[in-house]
């Protein structure tokens, strides 16, 4: 955002110089056409000059429209009459630059520059031309003299830098920066990428280490270093900082993200339950975060059946504000312990928070099936082959609910239509054999169920 503004004040600033300049020109041509209306005039003096004006209000017409090139065509016009006003070569090079034709541009723009060096927005156009073209020697050196006018190009002339690998040079511009004015975000994003290019890991996390000791009560940084030591594989020293944050900032809420895998790491577990239930419970914690903690949290019960009652706590807790990733984790978690009920409960919580999300549409179903809720299966499972006409499983299941409904036609028509989405699955494909085996046999057809029978069989001997 921040450099979003600063483009839209630099084109605000560029619209003002222009008016600025052309209010010089028609002052300049006005006071010269000062003259003794008695006398008889000795050239054509005020005609070259009316038609220069006329000329050059219609290339700043037709540039206004987009008509670049009329508006060149009418700059060429200006030239040719009066080849001594610079402000005619400044609105061609914009011109030629919105024409993509760099070469005209350079040349123009370098002709506004010979003859006034000084002028800053005649040097920010023809920087625009070699930042377009790629070019960072020329563009370095014309942001150097940009910079003489005003400091904010110095982090132009840092990204010029990177651009041409000059890495050490862009380090420096950007430290300065950062003593000058106080971090900055989009200067962070350009050191953190210098780091990473260069692959200088531990100049980035001593960088994060001079700033906590500078500013020890800046969570942010001490939160980064966190990461940065995770990231490198230290994690003694992640640790460590964790704890120093802790420390710094007692009411700290982001650390508990990482705490809480340290404590398990070193088998802490009262510890990692304080920090889940912390990172759990907490407003700030956005809810990806809190679905991965929730995650680990059940794993962690999962492996010590001891703590399942700080899992059924911590869950009444964030009944509330549980998102469908959250849901989907305590619903397979109850799967793992074989409570299918309270498993799909889960599931379509998550369902309708997240109605389109086709593995939990798939599980829902497979339970109910397994429920005996056919009835809501037969409902579901037809509602989900519109949105997912291709998905064989489907088509299987509604079948299995039929045949339980004692629905034979109904079952054999679903099932020959899901064999034709089926590939290379042998498994579900005896599945399907098998259901229409019943589905005949329900509708008193033996001889399509005994064949339908036999190449189940033969295909569970191929698994």
């Amino acid at each position: 955002m921040e450099r979003f503004l600063d483009n839209q004040i630099k084109m605000k600033q560029r619209a003002l110089i222009v008016v600025f300049m052309f209010g010089t020109l028609l002052a300049s041509l006005t006071l010269g056409a000062q003259v003794d209306f008695n006398q008889r005039p000795h050239d054509d003096l005020g005609n070259a000059e009316d038609m220069f004006q006329e000329n050059f209000f219609e290339a700043l017409k037709q540039s206004a429209i987009e008509n670049y090139q009329k508006a060149i065509d009418a700059l060429l016009k200006c030239q040719k009459i009066d080849d001594s006003k610079t402000v005619v070569y400044y609105e061609l090079g914009k011109n030629y630059i919105a024409l993509k034709n760099f070469g005209a541009a350079e040349e123009a723009l370098k002709k506004a520059v010979s003859r006034e060096p000084d002028n800053e927005w005649f040097l920010d156009e023809l920087y625009e031309v070699y930042n377009l073209q790629g070019d960072n020697v020329k563009a370095i050196k014309t942001v150097k003299q940009l910079v003489k006018y005003h400091p904010d190009y110095r982090q132009d002339l840092a990204e010029l830098y990177i651009k041409a690998k000059q890495y050490n040079d862009a380090l420096k511009i950007l430290d300065q920066l950062d003593k000058e004015f106080g971090i900055n975000h989009d200067r962070d994003v350009l050191r953190n990428q210098i780091y990473s290019i260069t692959g200088r890991d531990e100049d980035r996390i001593e960088n994060l280490e001079k700033r906590i000791k500078s500013d020890p009560k800046n969570e942010e940084n001490h939160l980064r270093l966190i990461y940065r030591y995770s990231e490198a594989g230290n994690t003694k020293k992640a640790f460590e900082a964790a704890k120093e944050l802790l420390k710094q900032h007692p009411e700290s809420v982001l650390v508990h993200l990482a705490l809480y895998k340290f404590y398990l790491d070193i088998d802490d577990l009262p510890n990692a339950l304080i920090s889940m239930k912390i990172a759990l419970t907490a407003p700030e914690v956005n809810p990806d975060s809190k679905a991965k903690v929730f995650n680990d949290f059940v794993n962690f019960v999962s492996t010590h059946p001891q703590y399942e009652k700080d899992l059924i706590e911590i869950t009444s807790i964030i009944d509330t504000d549980k998102d469908s990733k959250t849901l989907i984790h305590i619903g397979q978690y109850y799967l793992k312990l074989g409570d299918k009920a309270k498993a799909l409960q889960y599931l379509e919580e998550a369902l309708a928070k997240e109605p389109n999300n086709f593995p939990v549409v798939r599980e829902v179903l497979l339970l109910q099936l397994d429920l005996g809720m056919y009835d809501k299966v037969l409902q579901k499972s037809q509602q989900a082959i519109e949105i997912y006409p291709a998905q064989p499983i489907l088509y299987l299941i509604n079948g299995v609910a039929n045949n339980n409904q004692k629905q034979p036609k109904q079952a054999i028509v679903s099932l020959q239509t899901g064999l034709d989405y089926l590939i290379e699955d042998i498994k579900m494909e005896a599945d399907f054999y098998n259901q229409l085996s019943i589905a005949y046999k329900l509708d008193n057809n033996i001889p399509q169920s005994q064949a339908f029978a036999k190449k189940a069989e033969a295909l569970s001997q191929q698994q």
